[in-house]
């Protein structure tokens, strides 16, 4: 039985493009059946459509309050029946209401090496730094922004003529490696969260989750 996904949106959606794609293959274990954007103008929309995925747009300005949105948005996904609530590019902060519905089946992707530079402009924060590798998580959503346990984590390297355009060009490549492996980890119950840990195979993730120094 594969597993049900729905994926928040609020843009592009390339690294739905992404999961979509994954989800073709034969050994995969989810099929995404549906995608919900606040935004009515996201392209993901179109990428959804295309592919004959069920879509709806839920925008957070027809809402008066932040958690008149979330139990709005609550409602919307429970009708999909989501087996994995997957945030990819939804650039909402979600109330706690929100998250501990769906605590353990909801997981996000961040530009950054996490616990590293929580929050936005993750990439021209790691080149201010000097730092010299940069990179992108995929963890599980709790109540900190951006602090649920890491399932996965990809590197890049910084160069010095690097900008941070450069920089993020060079993560998405990563992003749409990692996040459809561990949407399919999470479908095949290979990774799942307990007690505010990430446990992948019945073992407890470090922070920097699985190891992959590919």
């Amino acid at each position: 039985m594969r597993s049900r996904i729905v994926v928040l949106i609020s843009g592009s959606g390339t690294n739905l493009q992404a999961i979509i794609d994954a989800s073709k293959q034969d050994n995969y274990s989810g099929d995404v059946v549906a995608v919900v954007s606040n935004n009515a103008d996201a392209y993901g929309l179109t990428r959804a459509q295309d592919a004959n995925i069920a879509t709806a747009v839920l925008s957070h300005k027809d809402f008066d309050t932040r958690e008149d949105y979330d139990t709005a948005l609550i409602e919307k996904i429970n009708q999909y029946q989501p087996d994995l609530v997957v945030l990819a590019g939804f650039m909402r902060i979600l109330t706690a209401k929100f998250v501990q519905k769906f605590q353990g089946r909801l997981i996000n992707i961040h530009p950054s090496l996490l616990p590293k530079y929580q929050g936005l402009n993750t990439h021209q924060r790691a080149i201010d730094a000097g730092d010299t590798v940069h990179g992108v998580s995929v963890h599980f959503v709790t109540e900190e922004l951006d602090g649920g346990p890491v399932i996965l984590q990809a590197k890049v390297p910084i160069f010095p003529e690097d900008n941070a355009e450069d920089l993020a060009q060079r993560v998405h490549q990563q992003e749409h490696r990692i996040y459809p492996l561990v949407v399919n980890w999470c479908c095949s119950k290979r990774v799942i969260m307990q007690a505010e840990k990430a446990v992948f195979d019945g073992v407890i993730l470090p922070v920097s989750g699985y190891a992959n120094d590919e």
